[in-house]
């Protein structure tokens, strides 16, 4: 029981020193993400189309 004790202790002390993002910079970041990931979808979605159509021209 004292090693769990001692565990949650450190972990909290350890949590404590984390140099935490600001809710502006986190909300940035999350933005960042989402524009990035939908613009990585487009693009191969844009591939798979691509690639799909060209096949269907020569192959068929």
């Amino acid at each position: 029981m004292q090693r769990i004790l001692s565990f949650i202790s450190e972990a909290r002390s350890e949590l404590i020193k984390v140099n935490w993002p600001t809710k502006e910079r986190t909300i940035q970041y999350s933005l960042a993400v989402l524009v990035i990931s939908i613009a990585v979808a487009v693009f191969l979605g844009a591939l798979d189309y691509g690639f799909g159509e060209a096949l269907d021209r020569f192959v068929l």
